[in-house]
């Protein structure tokens, strides 16, 4: 009889301690839109993030991309995770203004970010205050053939790239070996936009550019004009049949030497291997300064993770945030995606010049700009980008194009 007493209580000291271990297992509810290798990768970095942290349970709730636009709309207002996928800059400002996305200033001053995260500070800062972490992005800049330097006599860029002038000048060289200085497929609209968003980062800065894209600035203002004036510059050296062609059919014409450069992002590089380039003939610079003086600002597409205002368990959050924007989480994480860590801190690659040229151009940028369908909003996006492609192949019709994006955009931003 002692012996069943001893034993239920033993029984009883098991349930008290299982139920007091499970009451200390916090829930943490994560919703994100992976593809399948970036989920693969994060989902590593979680259990790493677990194994330091058994007090909680990250729930991560993968969707779909397109899926995934719709469905935070509606759980950021109803059942709000703990943590959320966004995305940089302008995206995250309708959060941010209807009061969804939480300040995590806090975070960044604890953990030091301000400086690791330097580079990407600005776009994810509103009102001076943060609201949310990067953990991933990729640089643009411009891609070049060094065959088709050789062929046309003109002398590589040094490692500091070239100014706009020699660039402008070297375009008339490379028309007169019958190579087309810069290539573009626009016939998805989208390419035309990295070159745009360049050309106006360099001619008025990052501000402005900002300002541009969150429809503060009229699109016939002199500035604006400016950006197009420095464009045409260029304008007759592109790929004449860009509006006809997608971006990998412009790769391919770079591939083969019939272009010299192309505006474009890191994972397009994989194109140009596949269709036989290799690391003695592709080259990348960045895109070259036109106005004297302007800090440089990168193009560089950022995904981050934000604290819903609704969260429930908004102390685990935070030290995910802070756990995901350390050096060695953004190492490993950008290791597995092939894209680059936002934490200047990390490592990268040695053994890939692009990835590591890229994260040199990202980690000393002054601000990034996130690529004009990110910035801008969906309708002004089209538009802009419509007329773009339209500047690039009838240059004359440019006070049409302007009228156009004014009227666009006052009704737009409303």
């Amino acid at each position: 009889m002692v012996h069943t007493k001893k034993g239920a209580a033993v029984l009883v000291a098991a349930l008290l301690l299982s139920t007091a271990a499970s009451a200390e297992q916090r829930v943490l509810k994560y919703n994100a839109d992976y593809d399948p290798i970036p989920l693969a990768a994060m989902e590593a970095l979680i259990a790493d993030f677990e194994a330091a942290n058994p007090d909680i349970d990250v729930q991560l709730n993968n969707f779909d991309h397109e899926g995934y636009k719709t469905a935070i709309r509606n759980f950021l207002t109803a059942d709000a995770p703990d943590l959320a996928n966004w995305y940089a800059g302008n995206r995250m400002a309708p959060f941010v203004a209807a009061g969804q996305f939480m300040d995590v200033t806090d975070v960044w001053e604890a953990n030091g970010l301000n400086d690791a995260l330097g580079s990407a500070a600005a776009s994810m800062t509103i009102d001076g205050k943060k609201w949310g972490v990067p953990y991933t992005y990729y640089q643009w800049g411009i891609y070049y053939n060094r065959d088709a330097y050789k062929a046309a006599g003109v002398d590589l860029p040094g490692e500091g790239g070239v100014t706009w002038d020699q660039f402008v000048a070297n375009c008339e060289k490379f028309k007169a070996a019958g190579i087309d200085c810069l290539t573009t497929g626009t016939k998805a609209l989208w390419p035309g936009a990295g070159i745009f968003d360049y050309m106006s980062l360099r001619t008025n800065g990052y501000e402005w550019h900002m300002d541009l894209t969150a429809g503060k600035v009229e699109w016939t203002s002199e500035e604006t004009r400016k950006v197009f004036a420095e464009w045409a510059k260029v304008q007759p050296y592109i790929t004449a049949n860009h509006a006809a062609i997608d971006w990998q059919d412009a790769a391919a014409l770079l591939v083969q030497g019939k272009a010299a450069h192309y505006v474009m992002g890191n994972f397009a590089v994989g194109v140009f291997k596949e269709g036989g380039m290799t690391n003695d003939n592709l080259g990348f610079m960045v895109f070259p300064e036109i106005t004297a003086g302007l800090p440089r600002a990168e193009e560089a597409p950022t995904d981050t993770i934000h604290i819903p205002a609704g969260a429930k368990n908004v102390d685990d959050a935070k030290k995910f945030l802070a756990f995901v924007a350390s050096a060695d989480a953004q190492t490993k994480l950008n290791a597995a995606i092939g894209q680059l860590p936002t934490n200047k801190n990390s490592t990268v690659a040695a053994d890939d010049p692009f990835i590591s040229a890229g994260f040199a151009s990202l980690s000393n940028a002054y601000a990034l700009a996130q690529f004009f369908d990110r910035d801008a909003p969906a309708e002004m996006a089209k538009a802009g980008m419509e007329g773009f492609q339209e500047f690039m192949v009838k240059p004359e019709n440019l006070d049409a194009i302007l009228e156009r994006l004014e009227k666009a955009r006052q009704k737009i931003y409303k």
